[in-house]
């Protein structure tokens, strides 16, 4: 069965978004318990990428439906998992990237929906904050996605959330989604 091919975040409204989010379902994949085949001898690189066996996959539609299906476990290793079976997959940092974003509202009125490289939306709020963490090499801010996934946010996207926190010039630079705050200075 093919999947439908991710929608345009450009031309979508905040209640389009919404509308889309409702409709969505994932696999209930946190309710699913399969004993521990072995290694799906995949990764997902720190720019999005997905491999299998050294060889980035190249069709949209396969990564997207392995998407579905990826879980974070307690101790933090992420597995590929269905209803009978349960493969560990290698994250080099975070399972997914934002590569866009739709900003609507301004001030404490402000929405933002983020596109990810598998074509999901997800909308910053309170269960999905926005996170910085900094590294030797600078911020590195991440969304949450779902059950413990994250989403890195390309550079990119993350200048226009600094431009819009510059912008508004608050006491401490931030970016508000959802009714919730979000400091842009990194913890430790």
């Amino acid at each position: 069965m093919p999947m439908d091919a991710p929608p345009d975040l450009a031309t979508l409204s905040l209640s389009d978004i919404a509308r889309l989010l409702q409709e969505k379902k994932l696999p209930p994949v946190e309710q699913w318990n399969p004993d521990h085949c072995g290694d799906s001898e995949m990764r997902i690189a720190r720019d999005g990428t997905w491999f299998h066996q050294g060889s980035p996959i190249g069709r949209e539609a396969m990564v997207r439906l392995f998407s579905t299906i990826l879980r974070r476990e307690s101790d933090g290793s992420f597995v590929l998992v269905t209803p009978v079976e349960k493969l560990s997959i290698t994250v080099e940092d975070a399972p997914f990237v934002a590569v866009e974003v739709k900003i609507e509202g301004e001030g404490n009125t402000t929405d933002l929906a983020f596109r990810l490289n598998t074509g999901d939306i997800v909308v910053a709020g309170r269960d999905n904050p926005i996170t910085i963490r900094q590294g030797a090499d600078g911020p590195h801010p991440y969304l949450a996605v779902r059950g413990g996934l994250e989403a890195l946010i390309a550079r990119s996207v993350y200048y226009e959330l600094a431009n819009i926190a510059l912008d508004e010039a608050g006491e401490t630079p931030g970016i508000w989604s959802g009714g919730a705050f979000f400091p842009l200075e990194g913890s430790a």
